[in-house]
């Protein structure tokens, strides 16, 4: 798949993080999703069916690039790689979880919200993260004053992004992609609406021209 040959960051520009209580949704969720232009596509470890999601999404829809989320565990990695997982990501990292990850082969997604563990991740040779939680953490503001002095690091920030907002974080020049959860709204996925999503996807995936345009 072209896409998978791109850095994780430069999928696309929004990362649907997804939250599943039943497996049986995934499939129709993630087709609607990389049908509206979002193929790359993070389902976090918070049900018990998250592996089974995980599982179906990388077995039935290979148009999509399926990730985990929420890992923090080693134990964690191991079975997010069983599950066909096609990268990781963390909402924060230590050495030992950190070792993991990187012996999975996986890419992955280190969390930070301090300037001490960017240029901790910077020495151990990971400049790709995730900036979490990107509001409470100080926000695009935040992200501007650490890119001079950290240009090396680029990130996706995910928590309290949306479509007011998403434009703004993509606009910095060491932000590759946003995390966000609002083009998977509750009653939607109840409904099992896809069409819906598709169409909250795809004007999610317009950002990129959007990006462009700033």
């Amino acid at each position: 798949m072209a896409s998978s040959s791109l850095p994780l960051l430069d999928i696309a520009p929004v990362v649907p993080v997804v939250v599943l209580a039943d497996a049986a949704d995934a499939v129709p969720l993630a087709r609607a999703l990389v049908a509206g232009g979002l193929p790359a596509i993070e389902v976090t470890l918070r049900t018990p069916a998250a592996l089974d999601a995980i599982r179906a999404i990388a077995g039935e829809v290979p148009e999509a690039v399926v990730g985990a989320g929420t890992v923090i565990t080693p134990a964690q990695v191991s079975d997010c790689v069983a599950a066909g997982a096609r990268f990781l990501v963390s909402p924060g990292w230590t050495d030992v979880l950190l070792e993991a990850m990187r012996e999975s082969g996986l890419p992955f997604l280190p969390g930070v919200s301090t300037t001490s563990e960017v240029v901790a991740l910077l020495e151990r040779g990971v400049r790709e993260m995730k900036f979490f939680p990107a509001e409470a953490a100080g926000g695009t503001a935040y992200l501007k004053s650490l890119a001079g002095p950290l240009p090396g690091a680029r990130f996706c920030p995910t928590g309290g992004i949306g479509p007011g907002n998403a434009a703004e974080y993509l606009s910095l020049p060491n932000v590759g992609c946003v995390g966000g959860t609002w083009m998977l709204p509750a009653d939607a996925v109840a409904a099992r609406d896809w069409g819906r999503v598709e169409t909250l996807a795809r004007e999610a995936a317009a950002l990129r021209t959007l990006r462009a345009q700033v």
